[in-house]
């Protein structure tokens, strides 16, 4: 049986803008997250939203899956994807959020697209690092010991534990997007997505019946706004868009969106949410963008 006619590639400029959308969207959702975590446990808040994300997107593979085309994802490789990239990366993110700053959290989740250039050094072919990229590690590595050293001390004896089990939720997710793109060819992104976020908010849920079942939540407008926009648009809309492009783009360009979300995070943390921008933040920053700018970039 010869498998289904994926859809053409997108032209530069499709490209772009997508990529453009992701960067906005998703540098919006941690400053979201941390407003839901005011009203909503942390696992509650999270599986919430895949429950919005996974119904949401049943409809959108069921009225645009035969235009994208592709074929039917292995068991496999959703339900991998499912636990890595959005059951464990996710609660990790959520839990994390209860320590730490929404800014900040973005920042040291900016280590992904070095942790993906890494995993394309290693297994997915022509996508070899050289000279440039390898200083780049270095550089990015000054950035988190000097927040190490500085701003997570400020956040109390959960500040630096809190940041070492975030540093696992990017791990996983390299995971996962490496497997999906070095076995994910031909396949529907919407139905790889589809059957990945359901199984992540089962997961989600189920942990949060036993861990917060004597924690309250608070219903409030403000939780339910935060749950449906980071499910309908943080999640649904810009992980179909995401996969996606993986099937066309290389997986370290890709990771280019990891340049302006921990910046936009940083801002909107700052600015609507009252958190702490210090000169030691700031050179942080600076080291671990110039040291993805340079993994990513440097050939």
């Amino acid at each position: 049986m010869q498998p289904e006619q994926v859809s053409r590639a997108p032209s530069k400029l499709v490209t772009n803008l997508c990529i453009a959308l992701l960067c906005a969207v998703w540098g919006s959702t941690w400053i979201v997250i941390r407003f839901g975590l005011r009203d909503l446990p942390a696992m509650t808040s999270g599986g919430a939203r895949f429950v919005v994300a996974g119904v949401a997107m049943c409809a959108v593979a069921a009225l645009f899956g035969k235009r994208e085309g592709g074929s039917k994802p292995p068991a496999w490789l959703w339900i991998t994807l499912g636990v890595c990239n959005f059951a464990l990366s996710y609660g990790i993110v959520y839990a994390t959020e209860e320590v730490l700053p929404s800014g900040l959290v973005s920042l040291l989740w900016g280590v992904f697209p070095m942790l993906m250039a890494l995993s394309s050094h290693y297994f997915l072919p022509g996508e070899r690092l050289h000279g440039a990229q390898w200083l780049g590690f270095v550089v990015g590595l000054a950035g988190l010991v000097l927040l190490f050293f500085t701003d997570l001390h400020s956040f109390g004896p959960e500040g630096i534990p809190a940041a070492l089990l975030l540093f696992l939720s990017p791990l996983v997710s390299c995971v996962g997007n490496t497997l999906v793109k070095l076995r994910g060819g031909g396949i529907s992104s919407l139905a790889l997505n589809r059957n990945a976020m359901l199984l992540g908010a089962t997961l989600l849920c189920a942990f949060a019946a036993l861990t917060e079942h004597q924690v309250d939540a608070h219903w409030t407008p403000r939780a339910i706004a935060s749950v449906v926009y980071l499910g309908l648009v943080g999640t649904t809309l810009t992980f179909g868009l995401y996969f996606w492009l993986m099937r066309y783009v290389d997986a370290h360009k890709m990771s280019l969106i990891s340049y302006v979300t921990p910046a936009v995070g940083l801002a909107l943390g700052w600015r609507f949410g009252g958190e702490p921008f210090t000169r030691y933040t700031l050179a942080g920053s600076a080291c671990i963008l110039s040291g993805v700018v340079l993994v990513v970039r440097g050939k």
